[in-house]
């Protein structure tokens, strides 16, 4: 029975999931190494193994537990790190468990680990009903929800995985488990939201639907000479989100492949459906290069925000106070990197984002009321700005030089905000490298619940030695 599959499944098929592994000969394979978003995340594993349950799912754990056995967990797999993917290990694939199930008898939605967010909107259109999910179409339901999630509706009901009001939860013994807020595992419930793949398998999200029948939005991109204004425009938008919790705004100094060169980009979008609030006066008033933004859908605004495919990825994030000169450093020694990948790379065909989101204490003050969560945000005494630089180039090679480069940028930039009082904490793991401090930087506090949480748990460890991607309770000393 297990001859044809190697070493690493033959404890897969001895559990009789032979059915539902994937082998390196067979074309489903190759496709779902395609399918990764960043070709840094594109590793060979020995197999994938695609459950079709949760039971499945338990099936196996327990026997690659019993095995000893390296494992990675995929949910969309758009990371651009391979915290989702594993040489020579077995991949289990969530891709089967991609169901959407709205419920309008209580206003919820069961959304299964393996959708991805542009899925989930399109099923829910039909009702006029959104969640508070992701804001790129390709991206995973299960790495956004773990990590935190920014989403177009954390100013009025807070991140994405505040959200979540119960979890299915496969644990390393097999257990099948319902986290929730009230019930006997809400130690559980609590940790899960932000801390990562430490606990378990999450094979269920349950999230309260929100009535979205349209929405304001789309992309603008603007000229690169007016980012001082830009940045002071933006600092404004932020201080009056309070006021205004459906509006949104994503600002990015980005180098776009390889026309049109650097420009700021920017994606607005007010959940309520209000054309042009006055949130937006100043960047309306800025000249403009392009605009998409309309009365539209959740769904048609959202194509406007894909990234690029077929590139290998560098990506930093960080914190910091929401101060103008904070954003003006961080623009101009943007403009120092992308001169420098100019002259490296000939064709051009990369790309360089420094991505600037309004991060107000409102925000915090939704998950307080929704009963909190392990990000720690709740100590920010400020405004602030999440923060994030992307880069995307085609070759390894490519990103082995960028990655030193990216690195001295980010550095360059945390310090500068040091320097003027502006530095903060928070780094989310949704945009993180997996060099930075994540989970430390959601406090002590946050840290020890997390490792109390994930000894209870997972007692012999399974998810911190066997199962290595994510960003690991055991690695914080």
């Amino acid at each position: 029975m297990t001859e044809n599959v190697p070493k690493q499944a033959e404890c897969l098929a001895a559990a009789g999931l032979q059915s539902r592994i994937l082998l390196p000969s067979s074309p489903e394979y190759a496709s779902r190494i395609d399918a990764y978003w960043s070709k840094s995340s594109q590793l060979k594993p020995a197999c994938f193994i695609q459950p079709t349950s949760a039971a499945e799912v338990a099936d196996a754990v327990k026997a690659l537990v019993v095995a000893n056995q390296l494992f990675a967990v995929r949910s969309g797999g758009c990371n651009f790190w391979p915290s989702n993917n594993i040489d020579n290990g077995v991949t289990i694939d969530l891709g089967r468990l991609a169901w959407i199930k709205y419920n309008p008898d209580d206003e919820t939605v069961s959304i299964g680990p393996g959708a991805r967010w542009g899925q989930v909107y399109e099923y829910l259109a039909q009702y006029d009903r959104a969640v508070a999910g992701g804001r790129e179409a390709r991206v995973g339901v299960g790495g956004l929800l773990l990590g935190g999630g920014n989403t177009l509706f954390t100013g009025r009901h807070g991140f994405a995985c505040d959200n979540v009001i119960e979890y299915e939860v496969v644990l390393a013994s097999g257990s099948i488990i319902k986290a929730t807020a009230s019930g006997e595992h809400s130690d559980l419930f609590r940790a899960l939201k932000g801390g990562g793949n430490n606990f378990g398998i999450v094979t269920s999200y349950t999230m309260p639907a929100i009535p979205c029948a349209s929405i304001w939005g789309g992309l603008v991109i603007l000229p690169p000479d007016i980012m001082p204004a830009a940045a002071d425009a933006f600092v404004e938008f932020t201080s009056n989100l309070e006021k205004d919790p459906d509006s949104n705004l994503i600002l990015l100094v980005a180098h776009l492949e390889p026309k049109p060169g650097t420009v700021i980009a920017g994606l607005y979008a007010n959940v309520a459906g209000v054309e042009k609030p006055s949130i937006y006066d100043k960047f309306l008033a800025f000249p403009e290069l392009f605009t998409t933004y309309k009365k539209t859908t959740l769904v048609e605004c959202l194509n406007a925000t894909a990234q690029g495919t077929g590139y290998h990825g560098v990506w930093f994030a960080s914190s910091f106070a929401n101060n103008p000169a904070i954003l003006r450093r961080a623009a101009e020694l943007h403009a120092e990197l992308a001169a420098e990948f100019e002259a490296h790379i000939t064709d051009q065909d990369f790309q360089t984002q420094c991505i600037f989101q309004p991060l107000p204490r409102a925000f915090t003050q939704n998950s307080v009321r929704l009963g909190g969560n392990m990000l720690g945000l709740e100590r920010n005494q400020v405004d602030g700005v999440l923060w994030s630089a992307h880069v995307m180039v085609r070759t390894a090679e490519q990103e082995a030089w960028a990655y030193p480069r990216v690195r001295a940028y980010v550095e360059k930039v945390r310090a500068y905000a040091a320097e003027v009082g502006g530095l903060l904490d928070w780094i989310t793991a949704n945009y993180a490298n997996p060099s930075q401090p994540v989970l430390e930087s959601y406090g002590p506090e946050n840290v020890a619940r997390i490792r109390e949480v994930a000894k209870k748990y997972d007692a012999d460890g399974v998810f911190q030695t066997l199962c290595p991607g994510g960003f690991k309770i055991s690695k914080v000393e």
